[in-house]
């Protein structure tokens, strides 16, 4: 629970619904704030915390000591409103189910220095945390194609395919391989994620230089289906992770 926000409120005399009203939002997304995890967008925190009399990072000091890039903080934000999270990945383990090893290895392969990967990953694991194991958890959906799980050194991988089944066994979180045998397929031009939240859906789209949001989710939906499609089952991507011919 948000105990600052909670206290900052009870201090002022005002209730969650005094607060939604100042903001301008609906009061159970006020009381969604208040729990665990739940963190409001930029505009709607500095709404809250003028309202308050108190600084943002005196309700919400975990914002201030994030160390993701300035352009990925909508997207985290985004997460943790989430009742549903579908992602696409081409490349790599997606970010929430990777393992510290292999997410270290992944973020040292690129430009970062040693002490940006301690913290980048730190992040990481907290976002992990934050999304996957707050007290009501977004259904989680992965389409991960089979050219991801082969990139890796074996030491690494088989720790992260060990991890990506034990989080496969739960009941909120789906993982799809989609095999090299598909051949060509709708995703080919990049990994995507489609956020559910109680406003709608948002999209986050990756690339070299940096990420972006998106509320125009209706041509990712049809390549979503398309790549669900082709995609192995649930229980046939568990035992395809099991058998692991490539690393055996």
């Amino acid at each position: 629970m948000n105990q600052a926000l909670r206290a900052a409120i009870a201090d002022t005399g005002g209730t969650v619904e005094s607060l939604a009203e100042q903001v301008g939002v609906d009061p159970k997304t006020v009381a969604r704030w208040v729990r665990p995890g739940r963190v409001p967008h930029p505009r709607h925190r500095a709404a809250a915390a003028a309202a308050l009399g108190r600084s943002v990072e005196d309700i919400w000091p975990d914002v201030s000591r994030r160390h993701e890039p300035a352009w990925l903080r909508p997207w985290v934000e985004t997460e943790l409103q989430a009742t549903a999270l579908r992602s696409f990945q081409v490349a790599v383990i997606p970010g929430l189910l990777q393992t510290r090893e292999y997410a270290s290895a992944v973020l040292s392969s690129g430009l970062l220095g040693p002490d940006e990967v301690i913290e980048y990953v730190e992040t990481r694991m907290r976002r992990q945390v934050a999304v996957l194991e707050r007290r009501k958890p977004p259904l989680f959906v992965a389409v991960i194609d089979e050219f991801a799980l082969r990139r890796g050194a074996p030491d690494i991988m088989h720790p992260q395919l060990d991890h990506l089944m034990n989080m496969a066994e739960r009941s909120n979180i789906l993982l799809h391989v989609l095999p090299l045998d598909a051949g060509l397929h709708a995703g080919q031009a990049g990994p995507f994620v489609i956020a559910t939240t109680d406003d709608g859906d948002i999209a986050y789209l990756d690339d070299q230089a940096a990420g972006r949001l998106t509320n125009d989710t209706a041509a990712l939906w049809a390549i979503w289906d398309t790549l669900r499609s082709v995609a192995l089952l649930r229980r046939q991507t568990i035992d395809f992770l099991e058998a692991r011919s490539w690393l055996t």
